[in-house]
């Protein structure tokens, strides 16, 4: 065993090279080419190898094998099976074992060892593919569909919906020709019904993005039609969606419930969210009895805060208070699924969990919580100013009772608001000592309600010019909330009408500090400022308050009031100074006068010169169906003057509704039937749209015309008879003619024409030269600071300046 082992000597342990000259004879290979056992195990090591079976005759029985190294007694396995190189018949068992060393029956000596094949050189190059097979262009022209809908889905999400509309028509092209490709070269069965769906179902959702509901429903149809596609049956939500967008809710109702019956109750979110629509769908046709239904059933299985809102509202339509008063206690508790806040304060002083809280304190979750919070309590808030002046026999009473349910829950901060909601509520009611006495009541709770009642009721006692009560509770705002920025505003007023500007100005400093978009309290830096003779300071604080408010008359008034003051104390730009001032008064009138006519409307809408402002606007502004109701409230007031009426009637013709136009003239041709502006109108719309009247209503104008000349006629004699007798003098003998012929012709003046109406306010004759009031000639009626402007002349008082109180 250790024949072959050598062992160096001492004198060679340092000797590293040492060993590498013994020679192993086992590893002697010159006579391998005459060793003939090893010559015919080479020859014959490709061969056959014979069947594996036990039941081969002689196969165990034992056969020389010759090797190199001497005879030796044949192997065998115990299964009988001969060993590998071993002779059965003549024939050799190959020896595979050598095969995968790279050893082969054409071997030869010297030869290179190249198990590999490294040497027959590098691999022949791919085949390239066939592009022109049919299978190859069907591949990718369905790659390019599924591409084009990808950019659809992407321009919709960026907001360019006309280009998401164009690429999913494309989608829709193309995806028809992969189909009757398919269907020329494989069975129907092979067409692709998953991008079928998708072409489709994305096409029609870009016709309802942009508005084309016709297109979109056909689409939606195409879909639902098609029996291959097992869940198209739900995309009648989104029929129903459009159908409630056009506002045809029988429709909407009517696909909403079909789409619930194939959605199975295992989908119980979508069940519920159906219900919800089919219950706002009922709310839009009136059908309140059904809504409730809708309503209770969402509430007792799944409860959410818009479901028990619009429970609310459909009780508060049907009147019934107890049911009114029941859904509201259900609102309340619906759960909101968040953290308290309590969540949010570390409980100890551990900086790894200070850090945690910080991180999560403002994270998206926690922004989500915030809003879904913000949206219950204005649920709740709204529901109780809502009922509360309903579910009992006086609004406070109701009031009282929502505030002690809302304590019993966990809205339990709700109920101040709601306390402050009542006093507001006892304002508009100009109940003033209940609204005071309600705010009173909070100045032993908490700083922050307390800071906000505190504010109210200095603005009340500023507003009544109790300069003392409201500067004392400006500074109980102030101390229960320094960062108020209402109650340093306040403040500042009550400390500006004492005369104290400097001191004024730090409240306003401080409050726009507090917040930058206090608007209040930038306008009133600005006149405090302009009390203080600081002109280039409180024109730089009305300027940057016109950026944020682009139409307020009050703010352009003072920026030009204060140019004007410029000019009076630096003549130099004087010129360029007064084209602002002008340009300024231009703006107000331009942009900010139907507003403050709108308004005026509002509070007096019987004022006729703000309605032929108003409707004089609309009509110069292209907007005539607007101009209408207002020329429509003038004939209402004055409804002997014909004008208001045919104005009504030319708005009508000028915006295309000829029908209503006629109807129009045909009822002021009835009222006023000698108007000739109205008979040449009812000829020009008789003759324009092809009537038989036509005829009618030109032998009526030709008479009422040549009755008017008559009449001209008779005023224009009489003036000239009554001249003739003042000349001739009243002794001639023709003077109690003339006298006769002036007082009849007084009389005709005086008296109205045939079935003409009477006028208690004067004698005139009613637009005798009345014009189309959308003629060329239209002018809009001047204000007098449009006229001042055209003179450029500017007067030096000043208007009122009220300090804006919060």
């Amino acid at each position: 065993m250790m024949q072959n082992v050598h062992l160096a000597p001492k004198a060679d342990e340092d000797d590293l090279y040492s060993g590498y000259n013994d020679y192993n004879p086992t590893f002697d290979t010159e006579d391998l080419e005459n060793d003939t056992a090893f010559q015919q195990a080479v020859r014959t090591s490709h061969g056959r190898r014979p069947p594996i079976t036990a039941k081969i005759p002689g196969t165990s029985a034992s056969r020389p094998l010759a090797t190199g190294f001497g005879s030796k007694t044949a192997l065998s396995s115990s299964m009988g099976r001969p060993m590998t190189g071993a002779i059965q018949d003549g024939v050799a068992r190959p020896l595979t074992a050598v095969h995968a060393a790279g050893y082969t029956k054409a071997a030869l000596r010297g030869s290179v060892f190249d198990p590999l094949g490294q040497a027959r050189g590098p691999a022949p190059p791919l085949e390239m593919k066939n592009e022109d097979t049919p299978e190859e262009k069907i591949r990718q022209l369905e790659k390019k569909v599924n591409e084009l809908v990808e950019e659809s889905c992407i321009a919709n999400s960026c907001g360019d919906l006309k280009l998401a509309l164009e690429k999913a028509k494309d989608a829709g092209r193309k995806e028809r020709v992969l189909v009757r490709q398919r269907e020329q070269i494989a069975s129907p069965e092979n067409i692709n019904l998953d991008l079928t769906y998708s072409v489709l179902f994305n096409l029609a959702s870009q016709y309802s993005a942009n508005e084309m509901y016709a297109e979109a429903l056909n689409t939606y149809q195409v879909i639902v039609k098609n029996k291959m596609f097992s869940n198209g049956g739900r995309l009648k939500v989104n029929m129903a969606n459009i159908y409630l967008k056009q506002r045809n809710y029988s429709k909407a109702i009517k696909f909403y419930r079909m789409a619930l019956d194939q959605i199975p109750n295992v989908h119980k979110e979508m069940r519920i969210k159906i219900m919800q629509n089919i219950g706002v769908a009922f709310i839009k046709t009136g059908q309140y009895t059904d809504g409730i239904s809708s309503f209770e059933h969402i509430m007792s299985t799944s409860p959410n805060l818009k479901a028990g809102f619009n429970l609310i509202l459909c009780y508060f339509a049907i009147g019934d208070r107890e049911q009114m008063k029941k859904a509201f206690q259900k609102l309340i508790t619906v759960p909101l699924e968040i953290d308290y806040d309590d969540k949010y304060i570390s409980p100890n002083d551990d900086p790894h969990t200070n850090l945690l809280i910080e991180a999560i304190k403002n994270d998206q979750l926690r922004q989500m919580e915030r809003e879904r919070k913000g949206m219950a309590e204005k649920y709740i808030m709204t529901a109780a100013k809502l009922i509360a002046p309903a579910i009992e026999t006086s609004f406070a009473i109701g009031y009282d009772w929502c505030v002690e349910v809302v304590k019993a829950s966990h809205y339990v901060e709700l109920a101040n608001d709601l306390e402050i909601n009542k006093a507001i509520t006892y304002l508009r009611q100009k109940d003033f000592y209940q609204a005071v006495e309600t705010l009173k009541m909070f100045e032993k709770k908490d700083s922050r309600v307390k800071s906000a009642a505190a504010t109210n009721l200095s603005f009340l006692y500023y507003l009544e010019n109790e300069l003392a009560q409201a500067a004392n509770y400006a500074d109980l705002a102030v101390n229960s909330d320094r960062y108020n920025p209402s109650a340093l505003t306040n403040k500042g007023n009550t400390v500006f009408a004492n005369g104290d500007y400097e001191k004024a100005a730090e409240f306003y400093k401080e409050a726009l500090r507090n917040d930058s978009s206090c608007t209040e309290a930038l306008y009133n830096i600005g006149l405090t400022y302009k009390k203080l003779n600081r002109i280039d300071e409180a024109l730089d604080c009305f300027l940057k308050l016109q950026a944020i408010l682009r139409n307020s008359a009050q703010v352009l008034y003072q920026i030009a009031s204060l140019y004007l003051l410029l000019v009076r104390i630096d003549g130099k730009c004087e010129t360029h100074l007064r084209s602002k001032i002008k340009m300024l008064f231009i703006t107000k009138i331009m942009f900010l006068s139907p507003s403050l006519f709108c308004q005026s409307y509002r509070y007096f809408p019987s004022n006729i010169e703000v309605i032929e402002w108003l409707g004089a606007y609309y009509i110069d502004t292209q907007f005539c169906e607007k101009a209408i109701q207002y020329f429509e409230r003038a004939a209402l007031i004055q409804p002997t003057q014909v004008k208001w009426q045919l104005m009504v009637a030319s708005c009508y013709r000028r915006s295309g509704n000829y029908q209503k136009a006629l109807d129009t003239y045909k009822e002021i041709h009835r009222k006023f039937p000698e108007n000739v502006e109205c008979l040449r109108f009812l000829v020009r719309l008789c003759t324009d749209m092809g009537l038989k009247e036509v005829q009618e209503y030109v032998t009526k104008l030709k008479r009422v015309e040549k009755l008017k000349e008559i009449r001209e006629q008779r005023v224009k004699s009489g003036r000239d008879g009554s001249a003739r007798s003042r000349r001739e003098g009243s002794g001639s003998g023709d003077s109690g003619g003339s006298a006769k012929g002036e007082r009849l012709s007084a009389k005709l003046r005086a008296l109205p024409g045939t079935n003409e109406p009477y006028e208690s306010s004067g004698n005139k004759e009613i637009d005798a030269s009345y014009v189309d009031p959308l003629g060329p000639q239209t002018e809009r009626p001047k204000t007098a600071a449009r006229k001042r402007m055209d003179e450029d002349e500017f007067a030096d008082e000043e208007l009122g300046e009220d300090l804006l109180p919060e």
